[in-house]
């Protein structure tokens, strides 16, 4: 991992720490949102919400919907920025 992915993945770490309570160090590339971090649908709308606002971009409702692990969600931030 770089070192700009490793920022986004701190940042979502935060925000998903802050929004679900999950341990930031919990929050990992290979873990799906859902099933292994407990991010149910709203908590996941508000996990968008925030990623919006910290990384500058524009997340459709199509996007976030595929989003289904927090490598998705990096990717995404990346390309997208």
């Amino acid at each position: 991992m770089n070192a700009v992915q490793e920022e986004v993945l701190s940042g979502l770490a935060t925000i998903v720490n802050e929004i679900a309570g999950v341990a930031p160090d919990e929050v990992l590339p290979d873990r799906s949102f859902a099933d292994d971090l407990d991010v149910d649908s709203l908590s996941m709308v508000e996990v968008v919400v925030a990623a919006e606002e910290r990384f500058g971009v524009t997340i459709p409702d199509e996007a976030a919907g595929r989003m289904k692990t927090v490598s998705d969600a990096i990717d995404y931030i990346l390309a997208n920025r």
